[in-house]
C-alpha cells in the first residue's frame, strides 16, 4: 500500500518549530497515538518516536508528549508493529 505521509510540526517548549513525518496513528485505552519520525540526518538516519496526546479537553490545541514508560512503550510499538508489518520499529 503506498503512504502519502502526512507532516506535522510542534513548538517546544523554548518555541523551537520541530517537524515530523507522521507514519501511522492508533487510539488505544482512549489516548491516541502517533508514530512519527525524525528527518533524516547527514547519514540519512531518521529516528523513529511514539507520541502520546497528553491534550485536555479545555486544550484548544493538541498536546504530545514522547512515550517514555517501557511498559506503554512496548504495548503501542506491539500495535504499530502489527499495522506496519514492513517496517521494523525498534
Amino acid at each position: 500500500m503506498d503512504r502519502k505521509q502526512e507532516e506535522i510540526v510542534f513548538i517546544t517548549d523554548l518555541g523551537e518549530e520541530v517537524a515530523f513525518q507522521v507514519i501511522e496513528q492508533t487510539r488505544l485505552g482512549g489516548v491516541n497515538y502517533l508514530l512519527v519520525s525524525t528527518p533524516e540526518d547527514e547519514d540519512g538516519e531518521a529516528q523513529a518516536i511514539i507520541l502520546k496526546d497528553i491534550s485536555k479537553d479545555t486544550d484548544i490545541e493538541a498536546i504530545y508528549d514522547i512515550v517514555e514508560d517501557e511498559r506503554e512503550l512496548e504495548n503501542v510499538a506491539g500495535i504499530f508493529r502489527e499495522l506496519l508489518d514492513d517496517i521494523e520499529l525498534i
